[in-house]
């Protein structure tokens, strides 16, 4: 079994818990915990539990809640999408360490047929089409597909280079509540992002944990488009681009992130293929 390399925050001991097809998620994970073990990264998601419907009775529960009463809660709401979307992101950055070879349920796009992003597919990549998520994308032409279902994930695709490296880019697709329609729902891009980014940042702790920079936001055709860094002491640092954009289909909505990944020293090699790749995603 292949898998690819990928860089983490430490954190308190814990396990990689392997993708369990069967897993229904309903809400967001709201808290990571990472950790380093002899040079491996492993990854948990702790799903939020907690009684989902005394949290929807105390909000919407009584008909005669005060109009500021409701403001609270859809601000509430709101701050604890913004947690779980830090975790995302966290996330993105460190699952392809549990992304596993998933070459029989990989899909090859080199279909003429496929819908085109542009008016032609660049030389060097290839048109990945997934149907059942409604999502397409630019991958280069010669790297692998992993996908699955996580806890606490509706679905994961990762793309990475056959041979060995810890850059990538990923698909993560999560359930969100159905007040947030579209990614102004969550406030403007600068805000928004300097939510995320801060809420990775450990450079204050002492001893220092991983450094968060921000480094670009922009919102474009729907999409937030965030670029930090990711830093952990003595390592190398990591560059990621994410790109943000919700739909729905009809009965519930989703947040797709998407975000790839290389460390400094594969930045000649791979950011030109990553950044395209990354833009280039789409709804079908």
């Amino acid at each position: 079994m292949a898998c690819v390399g990928c860089w983490c925050a430490p954190g308190p001991p814990t396990s990689a818990r392997r993708p369990n097809s069967m897993s229904h998620p309903s809400v967001l994970c709201n808290t990571l915990r990472l950790e380093t073990t002899s040079s491996r990264f492993r990854l948990s998601t702790l799903l939020r539990s907690n009684n989902s419907q005394h949290k929807k009775q105390s909000c919407f529960g009584n008909s005669n809640i005060q109009q500021q009463q409701e403001e609270e809660c859809g601000g509430a709401r709101r701050r604890q999408i913004l947690i779980g979307t830090t975790t995302l992101f966290a996330a993105a950055s460190c699952f392809p360490a549990i992304v596993w070879d998933a070459s029989a349920a990989s899909v090859d796009n080199n279909n003429s047929n496929n819908n085109t992003i542009s008016d032609a597919v660049p030389e060097g990549f290839r048109l990945y089409t997934d149907d059942v998520n409604k999502f397409k994308i630019l991958i280069p032409k010669d790297w692998k597909v992993g996908t699955g279902e996580p806890n606490g994930f509706k679905s994961v695709t990762a793309f990475y280079p056959g041979e060995a490296s810890s850059s990538n880019v990923s698909v993560v697709i999560t359930g969100i509540g159905p007040d947030f329609t579209k990614m102004e729902s969550f406030g403007k891009v600068e805000e928004f992002a300097e939510t995320l980014v801060s809420g990775l940042d450990r450079s204050w702790q002492r001893p220092p944990g991983v450094t968060a920079k921000l480094q670009d936001s922009k919102a474009k055709n729907g999409f937030y488009y965030i670029t930090y860094s990711l830093q952990n002491p003595g390592e190398s640092r990591r560059y990621l681009l994410s790109a943000l954009g919700m739909s729905s289909n009809g009965y519930y909505n989703k947040l797709y992130t998407v975000t790839g990944q290389f460390v400094e020293e594969e930045s000649e090699k791979y950011s030109t293929q990553i950044e395209k790749a990354v833009t280039s995603f789409r709804f079908l």
